[in-house]
């Protein structure tokens, strides 16, 4: 393993890590350099990361790109950054929750917007939900997330990782896996593995829908109660006994069947035909 200078940037500043914000920082040189080739990063991006630690991914995307928008919730990191990164124009902060970021801000006119990060891992999840379902403008997420959450987003149906982030981001993006990360890649050391995956923005999505809202909470409703059938699982939304009966035999779908076992094709067709007799 190549190291960096991350223990030598914490070690200089005397930073202490707080446990609750999920930080682990980068120490192989090897893994940076393949998440910014991974994220094909070049000089007409503007590129946003989250959670830039020590800024030592950071300073290899302020080399290759156009410019770099860093959002760190943790105050203490944000004079390091701002030291550490000084002799670099194109990098600015936001001392932020990355949560509760209004992206369009922070992209404005950019026109090629890409995010890379090594995300925390508590909030994964809601933040690939945040920044799928508002509609923001990236061509890409290129994202270094806890390993068990890359198998659920690249699920396929049957599976028991399979279920409403894996339609949630099939939606909307074609995934690639860059590579896999060891626990020993970080300080302090994870106690999971973890992956590097790129995310590409699709044009149009995955299927053609008639109504997005409904697609999506018939997909949450079929996952909330993994065990139950369809029907049963359905039946939680208020939907009229004889509608839900005609829209399963419509889209051709036993109502015996698992949420689990559906395609997304299957689900968009559920989706409309419910919404159609609604």
């Amino acid at each position: 393993m190549e190291k960096n200078n991350t223990k030598e940037i914490v070690s200089k500043y005397n930073f202490k890590f707080t446990k609750s914000l999920g930080q682990n920082f980068l120490i192989d040189s090897q893994v940076l350099m393949d998440i910014v080739d991974g994220a094909e990063v070049n000089k007409n991006d503007f590129i946003i990361e989250i959670g830039p630690g020590v800024g030592t991914l950071t300073k290899e995307l302020l080399k290759v790109s156009k410019k770099v928008t860093a959002i760190e919730l943790d105050s203490d990191l944000v004079p390091i950054l701002k030291e550490e990164l000084k002799e670099y124009e194109n990098f600015s902060i936001i001392n932020k929750d990355a949560l509760k970021v209004d992206f369009d801000e922070v992209i404005g006119k950019e026109e090629s917007v890409k995010l890379v990060a090594n995300l925390p891992y508590y909030v994964t999840t809601p933040i690939i939900a945040k920044l799928l379902n508002e509609h923001y403008k990236f061509k890409s997420l290129t994202i270094m997330i806890q390993k068990e959450v890359g198998e659920r987003i690249a699920a396929e149906p049957n599976t028991k990782e399979y279920g409403a982030l894996s339609l949630l981001v099939q939606y909307y993006c074609d995934i690639k896996v860059i590579r896999k990360v060891s626990p020993a890649s970080f300080i302090p050391r994870p106690k999971v593995d973890s992956i590097v995956i790129r995310l590409d923005r699709l044009d149009t999505p995955k299927v053609k829908v008639e109504d997005e809202k409904l697609f999506f909470k018939i997909i949450r409703a079929s996952f909330n109660m993994r065990r139950k059938t369809l029907w049963n699982a359905l039946k939680s939304l208020g939907i009229n006994k004889d509608l839900l009966e005609k829209a399963l035999e419509e889209a051709g779908i036993d109502p015996k069947r698992r949420g689990e076992t559906l395609s997304i094709n299957e689900f968009g067709k559920l989706s409309d035909c419910i919404g159609k007799l609604a």
